[in-house]
């Protein structure tokens, strides 16, 4: 079907049809920054008037905030859990309006590669093509129609609205495509676009679950080759990542903690607190610093090195990658009870002073200065620490549940600097350990390059003999899942937490 029988189905002509490519046509000039609408002229109530008359139907406030959030995140290369609180607050959207906002650009994030192949078929032309205000509209109208409970006429209505607003000449192409997307639920669009499952698996899995194949093949690897477990771990990353809090040991119980926000004590990690929802930093604890955002997988994996059996002194811990100060809040925490404290190195120096704002009152002297810089710097000489945490910066494959963008935007060539750059860091990690002292490797990323490669390239180059530890014997018992060590991979789907990746090494 070619796209010109849709714009006369539509009853629009070809002036719509080019309002929706990529050229940039006078009349139309969406995409132009000085026609792209701001934040103070948002529709509302009638919108835009001209003599008296409307001359635009109202969008609503929280459709037109998932758009400005979802805009920002491709326009400006944004990212959604830093932008969309913004947006809600100017929008003064609360309650069931900005959890509908939210949904709408989380769930439209996830679901733009799927989305993207829908929207290629509707329209008869790749999606690149699309001027961007519109293509960022049909995402979200294509994501209502396929994956809420909003009714097609609804959704398709809305999405028009929103079209005239942001780019008026391309509402009849709006409306054409995405009446061809409603034709078809998101199953009948899978089996229509993914190749088959039996001749290409990653592929299939891919369009079907809307992850780059890249990272597809890449989580399938690290899973053994396991489709179906493949498969449960993809729909697991599309779901809403909770909130789970860490109750700091000696100033916060987490039983007493879960009591007063209205949650629940964590499965796994004795700190955590699992948030059932509303907004975290309004909580008193949070702003008292008795407790933080953590993932659990966060707190098991900084709780396995402080509790690992260390034989002689115990005093100096270093934290050599500790922005933005999550793992250093809980390892100072119980540095505090031990008569420990904790050295935390940032290169960043941004983030250098959000870990000293996050461990206020805390064993804690905190460094802005590069961890590959062991031996050379003064302040971290070698074979002087007892514990070593080496959270090494990775592409975190791991977290997409909660960065649904940061799927779109990594790609294989980010692997390269990445595992260099994590190989220094964990030897001038292992550099820094005395003697008998301990060092753990951890990343929020399953890819075996990030993990069981980059721990057995840097052992080897380390040039001080290096034994690993079990890291399962050091996790809460009887925790399922954690494979045949000595390291330990979690899983969303096993677990409940991000993808954390955990070796534990002493130093001979």
């Amino acid at each position: 079907m070619t796209t010109d029988r849709r714009d006369d189905r539509a009853g629009t002509d070809r002036r719509d049809d080019r309002a929706g490519t990529g050229r940039r046509d006078e009349r139309f000039g969406a995409g132009r920054r000085d026609e792209r609408p701001q934040r103070g002229d948002r529709p509302a109530g009638g919108g835009d008037r001209r003599g008296g008359r409307p001359v635009r139907p109202a969008v609503d406030r929280p459709r037109y905030a998932a758009y400005e959030a979802l805009a920002a995140v491709h326009r400006d290369d944004a990212y959604a859990n830093l932008v969309l609180p913004a947006v809600l607050r100017d929008a003064g959207l609360y309650g069931r309006d900005a959890a509908f906002a939210t949904e709408l650009t989380y769930g439209t994030l996830r679901a733009v590669g799927t989305l993207d192949a829908i929207l290629t078929d509707a329209a008869g032309r790749d999606v690149a093509r699309i001027d961007p205000p519109v293509r960022d509209a049909l995402r979200l109208g294509a994501y209502q129609l396929l994956h809420t409970r909003v009714p097609p006429h609804a959704a398709v209505s809305s999405t028009v609205d929103l079209v005239r607003a942001v780019a008026p000449g391309a509402t009849g192409f709006a409306n054409a495509v995405l009446r061809e997307v409603a034709g078809r639920d998101a199953d009948a669009w899978v089996q229509r676009l993914a190749p088959a499952m039996e001749s290409d698996p990653i592929g299939h899995l891919a369009l079907a679950h809307s992850h780059p194949q890249w990272i597809v093949r890449a989580f399938a690897e690290a899973l053994g080759g396991d489709l179906g477990e493949t498969t449960r771990l993809l729909i697991e990353d599309n779901d809403p990542a909770p909130v789970h809090l860490c109750a700091r040991p000696g100033l916060a119980d987490p039983v007493e903690l879960a009591d007063a926000v209205g949650g629940a004590p964590g499965a796994f990690s004795p700190y955590a607190v699992y948030l059932a929802g509303g907004a975290p930093g309004d909580l008193p604890a949070l702003a008292e610093g008795r407790a933080h955002v953590q993932d659990e997988g966060s707190q098991l994996v900084a709780a396995a090195l402080a509790d690992a059996p260390l034989d002689g002194p115990d005093g100096r811990w270093l934290d050599l990658c500790a922005g933005p100060g999550g793992k250093t809040g809980l390892l100072s925490a119980l540095a505090a009870q031990r008569g420990a404290r904790v050295t935390a190195v940032e290169v960043a120096e941004h983030r250098a002073r959000l870990v000293a704002q996050a461990t206020r009152g805390l064993p804690v002297t905190v460094l802005a200065t590069d961890g590959r810089t062991v031996g050379s710097d003064p302040k971290l000489p070698e074979e002087h620490f007892d514990r070593v945490l080496v959270d090494a910066p990775c592409t975190g494959l791991g977290s997409l549940r909660r960065r649904p963008e940061s799927r779109w935007r990594r790609q294989p060539s980010d692997l390269p600097p990445l595992t260099r750059l994590q190989r220094e860091l964990l030897v001038a990690g292992l550099r820094a350990a005395r003697p008998g002292g301990l060092v753990a490797y951890v990343t929020c990323s399953p890819h075996t390059v990030e993990t069981h490669v980059t721990v057995t390239e840097a052992a080897r180059r380390c040039g001080a003999p290096v034994d690993f530890v079990d890291a399962r014997e050091l996790l809460p018992a009887g925790m399922p899942g954690l494979g045949a060590g000595p390291t330990v991979q979690l899983w969303p789907h096993r677990h409940g937490t991000d993808a954390m990746f955990l070796a534990v090494l002493r130093r001979g």
